[in-house]
C-alpha cells in the first residue's frame, strides 16, 4: 500500500473486531516503530506500555470515559513520559552514543555538558511540557506505521491519566501516562470506516515558497 493510500485507509477506529488479535510480528513492528521515532536531542524521554490482558483493558475502559475501543481492541498502547529527565538520564544517553557509534569522549563532551546545564536551568513544568511534545511525535509515528501495516488504531487524549497512573502503578516506574492508543482490526459493522475523509483543500493548508 502506498503511503497516501494507507493514510486515506486509516481512520480513528470506533469499533474493533474483538475476535481478531494482532500477531506477535505486528506487535514487534509497533515496538520498533516506537523506539525509532524522532525525539528532541534523541533523548527518548518516553516509555510505552503494551496491554493485551482483557481484564486490565476492561478496568481501563472505566478510566477512559467508557470508550469501547479500550476493552475491544487487540492491544492498548499507553505512551508515557519519564518523570525525571536529569543529569543521570542525559549521561546515560551519551554513554549509549559512545557505545553504539564509538564516538570519542572529547567530541561528545561539549554537547553533553551543554544539555546537562540547559536542563538544569529548566523548570519541572517546562521539561514535562517538552517530554509531552515527544509523546505526540511518537504517536504520529505509530499512526503512520499502523496505516502502512493495515493495523487499525484510535488515538485518545480522552482518558483520566491520574487513574491510569494509579491503576498501572506508573509512579513506581517513574512514569506518567500521556496518550492512549488502542490497536487491532476494525469491525465490519463500524460505519465510520466507510466515511470519506474530511480535510481542508490543499491550497488552504499548504504554502509554497519559491
Amino acid at each position: 500500500m502506498s503511503n497516501i493510500k494507507a493514510l486515506n485507509w486509516r481512520y480513528a477506529t470506533k469499533k474493533f473486531d474483538e475476535t481478531r488479535i494482532l500477531s506477535e510480528k505486528k506487535v514487534e513492528v509497533l515496538k520498533q516503530a516506537f523506539n525509532l521515532t524522532a525525539t528532541s536531542y534523541g533523548l527518548q524521554p518516553l516509555k510505552m506500555l503494551i496491554i493485551s490482558n482483557k481484564e486490565i483493558q476492561k478496568e481501563l475502559k472505566e478510566f477512559s470515559y467508557n470508550q469501547q475501543q479500550v476493552d475491544s481492541a487487540s492491544h492498548v498502547l499507553v505512551i508515557c513520559i519519564e518523570n525525571k529527565v536529569d543529569e543521570e538520564f542525559i549521561t546515560n544517553y551519551f554513554k549509549r552514543v559512545k557505545h553504539v557509534r564509538e564516538t570519542p569522549e572529547e567530541i561528545l563532551k561539549p554537547f553533553h555538558e551543554f544539555l546537562v546545564n540547559d536542563f538544569k536551568t529548566k523548570e519541572v513544568e517546562e521539561i514535562e511540557a517538552w517530554a509531552i511534545n515527544q509523546a505526540y511525535l511518537a504517536l504520529g509515528t505509530l499512526l503512520t506505521v499502523c496505516a502502512s501495516e493495515e493495523i487499525d488504531a484510535c488515538p485518545m487524549e480522552g482518558f483520566e491519566p491520574e487513574k491510569y497512573d494509579e491503576f498501572l502503578k506508573l509512579h513506581d516506574k517513574n512514569l506518567r501516562s500521556v496518550l492512549v492508543l488502542p490497536v487491532g482490526y476494525r469491525s465490519d459493522d463500524d460505519m465510520f470506516s466507510k466515511f470519506k475523509k474530511v480535510r481542508r483543500p490543499l491550497d488552504e493548508v499548504i504554502i509554497e515558497v519559491d
